[in-house]
C-alpha cells in the first residue's frame, strides 16, 4: 500500500538561498529511488518560511530504504546544519487502511 511522506521545515528567508540547492538535489535524487511515485513541495502563504513537502512512495519500505540511505543522509545531515536543529516527518497511509 502507498504511503505519503510529509516533511515539514522553517526555513528563514536568510537561510533560503543556502538551502535551495541542498533541496533541489535532494528531491532529484528522491525521483530516481525505487518505490517513489511523486512529490511536492508547498510554500505556505500566511507565513511564507514555512514549507510542506508531500512525497508518495510505493510502500513505507521503499521510503524506510531511501530515508536510510547514504546519499540522504548526507544531504539531510547538512540541511539540519543549517536549519539548527533536526528534520521532523510523518508518514501516513490512506485513512481507515489496515
Amino acid at each position: 500500500m502507498s504511503v505519503k511522506v510529509i516533511i515539514r521545515r522553517i526555513i528563514p528567508e536568510h537561510r533560503a538561498a543556502d538551502l535551495v540547492p541542498m533541496l533541489r538535489e535532494l528531491r532529484a535524487m528522491a525521483t530516481l529511488q525505487p518505490g517513489y511515485i511523486s512529490g511536492e513541495t508547498l510554500r505556505r502563504i500566511d507565513k511564507p518560511d514555512e514549507f510542506l513537502v508531500i512525497s508518495t512512495w510505493k510502500s513505507r519500505q521503499d521510503w524506510d530504504r531511501w530515508a536510510k540511505s547514504q546519499e540522504r543522509t548526507e544531504i539531510q545531515g547538512k540541511i539540519d546544519t543549517v536549519l539548527g536543529g533536526k528534520t521532523e516527518f510523518g508518514i501516513f497511509q490512506y485513512g481507515l487502511a489496515e
